[in-house]
């Protein structure tokens, strides 16, 4: 995701739900792992813990573009004589396009788009999954205020099905799903950054779904390039949000080679063969 180093520090938004507009490099892939473990509101009853193990891996392609497929397993744990549930969760697949830069000069913000479609792959009867095909469209922007730091924020709407993880999210069966996020981020190191972050969302129709409000704090350390360790606590109010949390993940850039091969007309292998030809003029000259 000068805000050069910002970018390739949070490039995949690891631990934040908030996204932000960068996207993985031209034919390189990126994997992110992420565990979550929630303690769960009383409300959530026979239901008192869930942990989300998420596995994503993201493609990059020319003219801003990322593809993305990511999957959850989940462990939901339950009160005494309730069977706990595990198993995979529903699927995604998404799409980002980035289709705004940040020139230094410029005070619009850098601005992206994303489309995830959720496929109920998860088993219903075990809550593991929604039942539902979801439709997700989001608005990415992103505002620097200095070199080290930035906001992002997210504007969400889902057109079909529900915004639900097991047990964790907005349960609705019918309706529209509004969803919002902010989050800020500074480098307080070249490679850490750390940040906070606010992120809910609402039905159309009340009594359908739950509310989601939830505060996060958490950063990344990048221990290697194209390799970081992300870590968050998070907290929240509504029956959709865990009332408490934590994550430990990692991500790593996995270059397939072709990011490196550079077309014969770039100005930079023509500018070399030119100062390549005059030196050789002159030689012959002398």
């Amino acid at each position: 995701m000068t805000l050069t180093s910002l970018s390739s520090v949070l490039q995949a938004q690891l631990p934040f739900y908030t996204d932000d507009p960068g996207v993985t490099d031209p034919w390189v892939w990126h994997f992110e792992f992420f565990n979550e473990y929630d303690a769960l509101h009383s409300s959530e009853h026979p239901n008192l813990r869930q942990n989300t193990a998420n596995f994503r891996l993201n493609y990059g392609l020319p003219h801003g573009l990322e593809l993305d497929v990511d999957a959850p397993y989940l462990s939901i744990f339950r009160m005494t004589g309730s069977a706990n549930s595990y198993g995979t969760g529903d699927t995604n697949l998404g799409i980002k396009w980035k289709f705004r830069d940040n020139p230094s000069a410029s005070r619009l913000p850098q601005m992206a788009t994303s489309l995830y479609i959720e496929f109920p792959t998860g088993d219903l009867q075990k809550q593991l999954g929604s039942g539902l095909t979801d439709y997700w469209l989001t608005l990415i922007a992103q505002q620097p205020l200095s070199q080290k730091t930035r906001f992002n924020v997210n504007l969400g709407f889902l057109f079909a099905g529900n915004t639900s993880t097991g047990v964790v999210g907005i349960q609705t069966t019918r309706g529209h799903v509004y969803i919002g996020g902010i989050s800020c981020l500074h480098e307080f190191k070249p490679r850490l950054t750390l940040g906070v972050e606010l992120y809910g969302g609402a039905s159309d129709r009340p009594g359908l779904g739950k509310d989601q409000l939830q505060a996060l704090g958490g950063g990344q350390y990048e221990f290697h390039k194209g390799m970081t360790f992300d870590f968050a606590l998070l907290s929240g109010k509504y029956a959709a949000s865990p009332r408490i949390g934590g994550q430990i993940g990692f991500s790593i850039d996995l270059p397939t080679g072709l990011e490196r091969q550079k077309e014969p007309t770039d100005d930079t292998s023509w500018d070399s063969r030119f100062e390549r030809l005059l030196s050789a003029s002159q030689r012959r000259q002398l």
